[in-house]
């Protein structure tokens, strides 16, 4: 099995780039590919939470912990911690969870543990679940499909379990905690779990690092860092480890965010998110394997492990609270029906993608599309677009100005 797979790796990628495998570490590069082949193939069903798919995944992630040595850090010395959740999708009918006696969700934390006899501990994590046939969050319209997730998160596993395998026997002034989350995408069940129930001592947690969608490095080599305010070390240490690897990194200081990491901020915990953007496919079918940037994510795993590597001699990390930019969020009533930009830097909210029989999609705005203004709000950055939103009621009809090719262009918008 492993042996075919290795093969169709190397023939797919002579045949896409013939320089792309002499670049990467052999090694690396093929488990990577097979680690996200498996978890995002058809046969896991979307991995969602408490499901039969997301069971299989959790056997195969310990599969690979046992190869790489690394030791169980779960309930009753084995590798997994399970937790019980309330099913909010308890009458979707594709939802295939498989529930307790109770009528809830059993989720299953994957945790493996190298203890190098250091007297702090580095938290690596990812969550693995997806959404199915099309859980909550699903953005496919149409009959129910397979949401593989292979950049959403396959791709965070891979690098998690590439971390595993290197961490064995370098920076050993710190023990690596690798913990795979179930129940992200139905509200961070699984991060949240563990911290009010931590199989290590969190008062001794240096730092955590979370990758959620790492597979998609674009051509610009926009490498988004989130969380870095979470301690004065994070700006200076990034850029070095930077040198060797030249990403375009946008930066956001926050702790908080819609993925794992928030779970460790707010137990004073510093915290980083890396992320390469969201796309067209993200939380629909189409999120499919043969379109992760093997490469870059390989790249991105040695910029990791770089950044570790630096930070074994700094002792434990400071903590800082940010700016708790989600209180400042207003409850806003409408949307344009836009995919924002999330790696974009510039003035503005720029526009990935455009929902189709939404707001925008009927104002003929489209992808590259920067909105600047709303009504007489300016727009200069994400939090500014969403207090923009909160002015207005559905119905309502607004001037909104994009820039497109430089120009300034106004569209009325009816919410």
């Amino acid at each position: 099995m492993r042996i075919l797979s290795v093969l169709f790796f190397f023939v797919l990628f002579i045949s896409c780039n013939r320089t792309t495998v002499v670049q990467l570490h052999t090694n690396a590069a093929v488990y990577l590919y097979e680690d996200v082949a498996y978890l995002a193939s058809d046969e896991l069903e979307g991995r969602s939470t408490g499901s039969r798919g997301e069971q299989l995944a959790a056997d195969y992630i310990i599969k690979r912990f046992k190869e790489m040595g690394v030791a169980p850090r779960g309930d009753n010395g084995g590798y997994i911690q399970s937790f019980k959740a309330k099913d909010r999708e308890a009458g979707n009918p594709h939802s295939k969870a498989m529930l307790s006696e109770d009528g809830k969700i059993v989720g299953k934390n994957v945790i493996g543990f190298i203890d190098h006899g250091a007297p702090t501990t580095v938290v690596l994590g990812a969550h693995y679940d997806h959404l199915g046939m099309g859980d909550f969050g699903s953005l496919h319209v149409g009959d129910p499909a397979i949401h593989n997730g292979a950049d959403d998160n396959a791709s965070g596993v891979a690098a998690v379990l590439a971390l595993a395998e290197r961490l064995k026997n370098t920076a050993t002034n710190n023990n690596y905690l690798f913990i795979l989350f179930s129940g992200e995408e139905r509200g961070l069940w699984g991060s949240n779990f563990f911290t009010k129930n931590p199989s290590i001592n969190l008062e001794k947690t240096n730092y955590m690092f979370n990758f959620d969608m790492v597979g998609r490095l674009n051509d610009t080599r926009t490498l988004a860092i989130n969380g870095t305010g979470t301690s004065p070390t994070w700006d200076s240490e990034i850029t070095k480890a930077n040198k060797a690897h030249d990403f375009k990194i946008v930066k956001s200081e926050s702790g908080l965010g819609p993925s794992d990491h928030s779970s460790f901020y707010l137990n004073d915990i510093p915290a980083i998110h890396f992320f390469t953007g969201q796309h067209e496919d993200y939380h629909k079918p189409s999120d499919d394997t043969h379109k992760v940037n093997f490469k870059g994510l390989e790249e991105i795993v040695r910029y990791s492990l770089r950044l570790i590597e630096q930070l074994d001699d700094d002792g434990k990390l400071e903590f800082t609270k940010t700016k708790d930019e989600t209180v400042a969020t207003p409850d806003f009533k409408v949307t344009l029906g836009v995919m924002p930009d999330y790696l974009y830097d510039g003035q503005g909210m720029r526009i990935d993608g455009v929902k189709e029989g939404r707001p925008a999609f009927e104002a003929d705005m489209m992808a590259g599309d920067v909105v600047i203004q709303i009504g007489d709000l300016k727009v200069t950055d994400m939090m500014s677009y969403m207090k923009a939103l909160g002015a207005f009621d559905p119905g309502q009809t607004v001037d909104v100005v994009i820039k497109r090719n430089g120009k300034e262009i106004m569209k009325k918008v009816t919410f």
